[in-house]
């Protein structure tokens, strides 16, 4: 049959997509940037006490007039395809993202977002341990994995197991590169400091305490070959620029215990003096892992996202290709629905940015905006690739969570509201959602920062605070539209009707299975392709925040709760309060959903609640618990309660107090 689909796409794709050149799978995780300089403090969130950009400063230099806040974070993931497995047994192709870093976490149901020096780290090879398909499934299942030699080796004990892929959550295939050398113009002495000259500039990472060889032929003098350590980069030298030289002390390295000789004569424009560094991690990565562990490992929802307010993100996809439907040259983007981008660039419309072949990588860049809950999905053909499953959240933590203990939240809001970048004034901005709460008159005390719990947003007076925190993506498919997709035939978009309803890509019972959904590919390999589970679990009289996304592209979803007073407190990633600072806020029994939107909504399983000298709520407290037990959250809407044609499936999992 002649695939029109196919056809169409490629015409589509080559009048409006700019493809990516590069064919690499490069990464791209910096320790450090303009906005975050040191890298001793960007693998962790520092306390928010202060704005990082204020008046008078227009030009954003951070530190010019406010701390550095926020952390660099970084994922990596591959485009291609895969399987899941639905309620009633049914297994379904997907067009999928999987995850290339964070596999750890995102099987354990956390997000895959990293610091640098996890992100960074290499996994630790060797002829026992390395990856291999379907890992960290295969590696969980106890699975023998192959030795280097590609023989078979004895069955790994618990420990070792893990230190295997269950435990890793660095970006897979990272590897040091490849030895850096540099043919040597100069070198010369200066009592016991050497001063080396290259013909190139040392793009090289170098940095004081790195380790340098120097070797050379009959023209170069003992005194200077061995193993010596940098003390100095960026040299002064009358030959090139500063970049090209650097100096070592000859006392320290192999020389250390050997007075350094002195009088050696300098060595110009030798054809056999080189300097070589220790091998460097810069972003140069196997293809092999990332092919054996990305190929077919789509997960349903994507890859769990998670970022911090002031946070750099940068999140590198890989297109692996699509093994079932090797017909197709798809290209991916990853396109942030919702979120505000300073950057067309980096939005992933193919129209306004590029598009990532088949053997490439390319990295976006964010520097995190508002707090709220977005998602992500391919913006390549997208009413196709959201209905295969190309769709994932993404949620961003406002920065009250960093306000110390007991400082006051309103003062801590007010010190937000000075940012140039992220400032909310409403008397001169229309869409300004986050303004200070308006509070009564006669207020004598106000809110502080609480021990523990976090928040949804920034709201000044605690209003969003939660204990615990699920996010819920609401999903569905046809899955003859599916079917068609992996056999190569033209798919209906008219005659699309969906008739699996899923939350985080499990349809009930599944979605009261704790542990991450296994998939068998089709080379036989299992992975974990659903490994989000959607039990709530909310502590006694306790908060549950429920960050909600629909990503369905032909239904209208709801979700109601029986039994836990369920409360809207964001819509679309705002908060919902007016521009006095009133808080908008509503209690309700169920909520709906329309494709493109998300809810923050919190369960609470307090009846009553103490009130705090200010006639408000003290979240942090309760007078009354709701009593333990299970409790539903499932869809009214019947229809929505099936696996296709059983019934008692569907869009429903459990809320368990405890």
């Amino acid at each position: 049959m002649f695939n029109t689909r196919g056809w169409i796409a490629l015409g589509l794709l080559s009048a409006f997509a700019v493809p990516a050149m590069a064919q690499s799978f490069r990464v791209q995780c910096p320790t450090s940037t303009i906005t975050h300089p040191v890298a001793a403090n960007n693998d962790s969130e520092p306390a928010y006490t202060a704005p990082t950009y204020a008046a008078p400063s227009t030009d954003y230099t951070v530190g010019k007039t406010g701390p550095v806040n926020g952390a660099i974070k970084c994922q990596q993931i591959a485009g291609g395809d895969g399987y899941a497995v639905m309620g009633d047994g049914t297994q379904t192709y997907l067009f999928s993202f999987g995850p290339l870093s964070g596999i750890a976490d995102i099987t354990q149901g956390r997000p895959g977002t990293e610091f640098p020096s996890v992100f960074n780290s290499p996994f630790a090879v060797s002829a026992t341990n390395y990856m291999v398909p379907g890992d960290p499934a295969t590696t969980v299942d106890g699975a023998t994995p192959g030795n280097a030699s590609g023989g078979l080796v004895q069955p790994l004990s618990p420990a070792q197991l893990s230190t295997l892929a269950a435990s890793y959550n660095g970006a897979v295939g990272l590897d040091s590169h490849v030895s850096n050398l540099v043919n040597v113009l100069d070198i010369s002495e200066s009592g016991t400091t050497v001063t080396v000259v290259g013909y190139v500039p040392l793009d090289l990472n170098l940095k004081p305490g790195d380790q340098v060889i120097i070797k050379g032929g009959a023209d170069l003098p003992i005194g200077y070959q061995g193993t010596f350590q940098v003390t100095a980069v960026n040299v002064a030298n009358p030959f090139f620029a500063a970049t090209h030289a650097f100096q070592y002390d000859c006392t320290q390295g192999t020389n250390a215990s050997t007075p350094c000789p002195t009088g050696m004569a300098a060595v110009n424009e030798s054809s056999t003096v080189t300097a070589s560094f220790p091998r460097v991690i810069d972003g140069h990565v196997d293809p092999r892992q990332i092919m054996d562990v990305g190929v077919m490992n789509g997960n349903i929802p994507a890859p769990l996202m998670a970022i911090d307010e002031d946070d750099e993100f940068f999140l590198t996809l890989t297109n692996v290709g699509m093994i079932m439907r090797p017909d197709l040259f798809e290209q991916h983007t990853v396109h942030f629905h919702g979120y505000p981008n300073a950057s067309a660039f980096y939005d992933g419309v193919p129209d306004a940015s590029v598009a990532i072949n088949i053997a490439a990588s390319f990295t976006y860049y964010y520097l995190a905006p508002d707090a709220g809950t977005y998602f992500w999905h391919c913006h390549i053909t997208p009413p196709e690739h959201l209905q295969m499953g190309m769709v994932g959240q993404l949620y961003v933590r406002p920065r009250q969570n960093r306000v110390p203990v007991s400082n006051d939240l309103y003062a801590a809001l007010q010190q937000q509201e000075l940012d140039l970048r992220t400032k909310c004034d409403s008397t001169t901005d229309i869409l300004c959602s986050n303004p200070l709460p308006a509070l009564p008159t006669g207020v004598t005390t106000t809110v502080g920062r609480a021990a523990a719990g976090n928040y949804a947003y920034n709201d000044g007076d605690g209003s969003t605070y939660y204990d615990v925190e699920y996010p819920i993506q609401m999903h569905g498919f046809d899955p003859n539209f599916h079917f068609v997709g992996m056999t190569f035939n033209p798919e209906g978009f008219a005659d699309m009707k969906d008739k699996y309803f899923l939350l985080n890509g499990r349809s009930y019972p599944d979605t009261v299975n704790s542990d991450p959904l296994q998939t068998q590919s089709a080379d036989g390999v299992y992975h974990f392709s659903q490994p989000l589970p959607t039990i709530v679990t909310i502590p006694h009289g306790g908060r549950a925040l429920l960050r909600i996304s629909d990503l369905n592209v032909s239904e209208y979803h709801t979700l109601a709760s029986l039994g836990v007073p369920m409360t809207v407190i964001g819509y679309n990633a705002k908060l919902l309060r007016d521009q006095a600072g009133n808080n908008l806020s509503y209690t309700t029994n169920s909520i709906t959903l329309g494709g493109g939107e998300s809810l923050d909504v919190i369960l609470d399983a307090c009846a009553v609640r103490p009130t705090l000298t200010s006639g408000a709520p003290d979240y942090t407290s309760c007078t009354t618990a709701i009593p333990a037990g299970t409790y539903y959250l499932y869809t009214p809407n019947l229809d929505h309660l099936s696996n296709d044609a059983e019934n008692f499936g569907g869009q429903m999992t459990e809320v368990r107090v405890q």
